[in-house]
């Protein structure tokens, strides 16, 4: 309790120290002093005449209506009253000048700030992170809106050192100018505050090229920016694009959601094209960038865990698609350690909780079985794979 006022007592010595070292707090205390001198003077000199100022109240309201409003409520008769108001109306002038002055740039320091994106976020929740920035990042971000309806531009916020220009050639398109824009280090934990990222949903985090980094540094950075969002939000779905596949490892021990091996996939695609039977073109149909066509991944509902594979499929209904795998162990790996949890609780043995911990931490995420057995049996937190025409 101590410590706290004694802070407090520092603070306010501080600023007290800073206010009178400033020359504008003299400047203000002389600006109030004339202004005091003027509504004496004019109480003086017209509490004789006929104005109507019988009282100090009425010289001190002619005072705040000269100033604020710029007339005079009461004609003054005398030659001092009158020097008097002349005061007060130039001060008037001037001090409402100074005030809405400063109101004008505070509004434009605060939309400067948010155009820039150094100012902090409010009311989100549920939103969606977009971290780092590269050439072409405008078809990526289209890619990410056509592929997530339920995603609308206003819950999505871009984290990133991109050149100025670049954001604002982005958000003067009309579909991306209710988009929201944090500037700074998305590896940065006051970055990442500002972005809201407690409150997020879901995080990409794509190879950062806004400024001149090695690829190595670029992974380092996307590793450290993995660590650090599951520090602040460790329920934050995250997924994380590597150059190099050395640091596959990192990312899975820091929990990362899904880890995308782009340079991988690039040589995967040439080596598929060099044997002539048109995988590309077959791999882009799948990939599309909408959520209606392609490989569509659908939840499966809660009623069909622990039954079969064949009593699912039995309900499917053909405008969901074709059915051609599984996929294992999706969403968060920390819903998924709260899922073993309640598990473990339903039979109280320590054994058993520590068993289904280790078992969680080994998991695979998102692990791809095509074609499935019949009589294989749905695990929680499995969904189904579809293609669609």
């Amino acid at each position: 309790m101590k410590n706290k006022k004694s802070v407090k007592w520092k603070h306010f010595k501080q600023n007290l120290i800073y206010t009178l070292k400033n020359p504008f707090t003299y400047i203000w205390i002389l600006v109030f002093i004339i202004i005091a001198l003027a509504t004496v003077e004019v109480f003086r000199t017209e509490i004789h005449t006929e104005s109507g100022i019988e009282t100090f109240f009425d010289s001190v309201w002619f005072t705040l209506v000269t100033i604020f409003a710029g007339y005079f409520d009461y004609c003054v008769k005398s030659v001092g009253g009158r020097m008097a108001a002349l005061v007060l109306l130039i001060f008037g002038m001037v001090l409402l000048s100074v005030i809405t002055g400063k109101i004008a740039s505070v509004f434009m320091n605060m939309q400067m700030k948010k155009d820039k994106g150094l100012k902090r976020l409010k009311n989100m929740k549920g939103h969606f992170l977009l971290c780092g920035w590269r050439p072409g990042f405008e078809k990526i971000l289209e890619s990410v809106l056509n592929s997530n309806p339920d995603i609308t531009p206003d819950m999505v916020v871009l984290v990133n050192e991109a050149p100025s220009e670049q954001i604002e050639h982005i958000r003067s398109n009309t579909r991306f100018k209710e988009i929201n824009y944090v500037a700074g280090d998305f590896s940065d934990e006051a970055t990442l505050k500002r972005a809201h990222i407690e409150d997020a949903e879901r995080a990409l985090v794509i190879s950062d090229r806004s400024k001149e980094y090695s690829d190595l540094e670029i992974d380092s950075r996307t590793v450290l920016s993995v660590l650090t969002m599951t520090g602040i939000n460790p329920s934050l779905y995250i997924a994380a694009e590597l150059i190099e596949s050395k640091f596959q490892k990192h990312l899975e021990m820091a929990h990362c959601d899904e880890i995308l091996l782009t340079q991988d996939y690039e040589h995967s695609l040439l080596a598929t094209a060099s044997s002539g039977m048109g995988y590309s073109n077959v791999i882009r149909a799948l990939i599309g960038d909408d959520a209606e066509t392609g490989i569509i991944i659908q939840d499966i509902p809660a009623s069909f865990r622990g039954k079969t594979l064949s009593e699912y499929k039995n309900s499917i209904k053909k405008e969901s698609g074709i059915f051609i795998g599984l996929l294992l162990n999706t969403g968060n790996f920390h819903e998924r350690r709260k899922d073993a949890l309640r598990e473990a609780q339903k039979n109280p043995d320590i054994k058993k909780v520590v068993s289904n911990l280790k078992k969680v931490k080994t998991l695979k995420s998102n692990e791809v079985l095509l074609t499935p057995e019949d009589d294989f049996i749905i695990q929680p937190n499995t969904k189904a794979i579809f293609v669609k025409g």
